[in-house]
């Protein structure tokens, strides 16, 4: 009899683990804007397993990431005989590297702009040989900067295979997704339509401007640097405690009774709701677009 309690225990609280670590992770999933769906959207449990990654290992790396999450969390129910311990270090594994990892998208939000900058000044230097628009593009393959390689080479591979340039340069702003690229896409359509002779000046400008962008961005990131650093180091001593209990089960014996279950898992959903909204707090509003979606019907001519 006692064995069989012993089971359904174990059992009880592997499935608590899980169901708790899939609606955690369901519900940061849906914090992400809804730019344009990736490889792995999609609805119910796909979604979740697969993730939001848009390549074969990003998505194993998520999948990787939930499995330990619930082997970690059945291992501590295990170890410690508290459910509640088990839900925490299971939310843990895939909320400490998302909580850390806080600002590394505006990094590369900032690289990418920086990266369409230097794009931009080569553009204008070839097309001021006398190419035209799409001889120059594909003329930039050899020397594009790091982070847009392959927006730039599929953005010359459409153009030869015949799509419509219009389209085309919807598209990779499309991919892009940030206004300062809008700017060099509306630039490059508008040239279409009246070929003018001072395309190069205006790319000259807005790589100029884009300069100027990613020198605000950077100012406005270093700022946040010491608010996320107090924040990572409260995280990371309360993880401490968090492991040291693991190890010192008397550490966490005031919660052993069901009403100290309760009170854990009150402090716990504070604790994560309050983590989860200073880092919302932290992240850069995503400044918005003027450029439309390409539209389907139109990219061949």
């Amino acid at each position: 009899m006692t064995n069989s309690l012993e089971v359904i225990a174990v059992v009880s609280g592997a499935a608590c683990v899980a169901g708790l670590l899939l609606a955690v992770v369901a519900l940061v999933g849906t914090r992400r804007p809804a730019a344009k769906p990736g490889p792995g959207a999609g609805p119910g449990l796909s979604r979740l397993w697969r993730g939001s990654g848009t390549t074969p290992g990003e998505q194993r790396a998520h999948q990787a990431l939930l499995l330990a999450a619930l082997a970690a969390g059945a291992l501590a129910f295990l170890l410690t005989g508290l459910p509640v311990v088990g839900l925490l270090v299971a939310v843990a594994v895939p909320g400490a590297p998302w909580l850390f990892g806080v600002g590394k998208a505006e990094q590369r939000a900032i690289a990418r702009v920086e990266a369409v900058g230097e794009w931009t000044r080569r553009l204008k230097d070839v097309s001021g040989t006398g190419q035209g628009l799409q001889q120059a593009i594909i003329g930039t393959l050899g020397s594009v900067p790091p982070g847009i390689e392959d927006e730039v080479r599929l953005l010359a591979a459409r153009l030869q295979a015949g799509w419509l340039a219009r389209s085309a340069l919807l598209a990779f702003a499309d991919e892009i997704g940030d206004p300062v690229c809008d700017q060099v896409v509306a630039a490059l359509i508008l040239h279409l339509s009246d070929r003018g002779e001072r395309l190069g000046d205006v790319l000259g400008s807005i790589a100029g401007a884009a300069a100027a962008e990613v020198a605000t961005r950077r100012e406005i990131e270093a700022k946040r640097t010491q608010p996320r650093f107090a924040v990572r180091f409260l995280t990371g001593m309360t993880l401490a405690t968090l492991a040291y209990g693991l190890v010192n089960t008397e550490y966490i014996e005031p919660y052993g009774t069901p009403v100290g279950q309760v009170v854990m898992a009150a402090l716990g959903a504070a604790f994560i709701g309050l983590l989860a909204w200073v880092r919302s707090m932290s992240q850069p509003r995503r400044p918005a677009r003027f450029l439309p979606a390409p539209d389907p019907r139109e990219v061949v001519a």
